[in-house]
């Protein structure tokens, strides 16, 4: 689950009314689909989803994107066509970047898993299952939940420097090869930890404490149910509002190996393997002016210092009653 501020809720799709360019409730959602996201998409719209649309006739209008470089463009065009809801289909990244121009704004944004892990949508209850989630944004509340910003970037489950960014890289290598899946995902992991040797410099200041160190990740979660999944502490601290940095220790290549095994395996040792702080507002300046960084599995080269900060209760999102804290 991960923190929110709620605000009031309202109905979602069902009942909605239309209010032109605002958004604020026209009856209906559009879905835009990323026939990129997850494995087996490469054929067209899924049939399970497409079933899961037709059972709602005249509520939902299908929009598919090749590709990251359309959901700008599909998301400005669908709040110009006054849609009030948004409904994200894909992935964590897919996800991420249609809420990244929903929060701030009187639209609604729905989810419908479709990638590899889906770690906000399960953190949240929301279903995997196509035809459940279809319903959930038919007929569920929103409410108002919080997420994190990093240099006025939007992130809903973690943001990363160092070798995390690296492993995203290695990822989208092993699955041109050989596909999306769980499996190939965390041989990634081990794959870069193996070959990684790049440790940063830098400053770290956490609600006005600063601490010099020297790691090869740093790790900033907004996701209590994606830390618990890898047997990381940090899910009080998101629980509580707060992001959980990670930090790791400053290590050879085999330790640094044996630190992905052990993450892999979720047997991580906190405050060995991992120094945790909890805060409100951190402040990372190392000494390159500009790296790669990681925002929900995709990567982007972002000028330092790279400051973040919590949106309050900035994004309207269909979530079921009760898991939303």
């Amino acid at each position: 689950m991960v923190d929110t501020d709620i605000d009031d809720t309202t109905r979602g799709v069902e009942g909605s009314e239309t209010d032109g360019a605002s958004g604020s409730a026209r009856a209906g959602a559009v879905v835009l689909l990323n026939l990129g996201s997850g494995a087996g998409k490469e054929d067209g719209v899924p049939a399970e989803l497409q079933k899961a649309l037709d059972a709602h006739p005249g509520k939902f209008e299908l929009r598919t994107i090749e590709g990251g470089d359309d959901i700008e463009r599909e998301v400005k065009r669908a709040m110009a066509d006054g849609f009030g809801t948004i409904v994200a289909a894909g992935g964590d990244g897919t996800i991420c970047a249609v809420a990244s121009h929903v929060t701030g704004t009187d639209h609604i944004l729905g989810v419908i898993p479709q990638g590899t892990f889906n770690y906000f949508s399960r953190g949240l209850g929301i279903p995997e299952d196509p035809a459940e989630a279809v319903n959930l944004i038919a007929v569920g509340d929103h409410h108002a939940i919080s997420v994190g910003e990093v240099n006025g970037q939007i992130f809903l489950n973690n943001a990363s420097l160092g070798v995390y960014p690296a492993i995203l890289r290695q990822r989208e290598t092993i699955y041109k090869r050989w596909g999306r899946s769980r499996i190939a995902a965390h041989w990634s992991v081990i794959k870069t930890f193996f070959g990684f040797t790049r440790r940063l410099k830098m400053e770290v200041k956490v609600d006005g404490k600063s601490i010099r160190t020297k790691t090869p990740l740093v790790f900033v979660a907004r996701s209590a149910f994606q830390l618990e999944q890898f047997g990381l502490d940090g899910a009080d601290c998101v629980r509580r509002g707060q992001f959980a940095l990670l930090l790791a220790p400053d290590t050879g290549r085999w330790a640094l190996m044996m630190l992905a095994l052990r993450l892999a395996v979720h047997n991580m040792r906190m405050g060995k393997d991992v120094e945790l702080i909890c805060g409100d507002e951190i402040v990372i300046t190392p000494r390159q002016k500009k790296m790669l960084l990681a925002r929900d599995g995709e990567r982007e080269a972002m000028a330092a210092p790279f400051h973040f900060k919590m949106r309050k209760g900035a994004l309207k999102l269909i979530a079921p009653a009760g898991e939303v804290e």
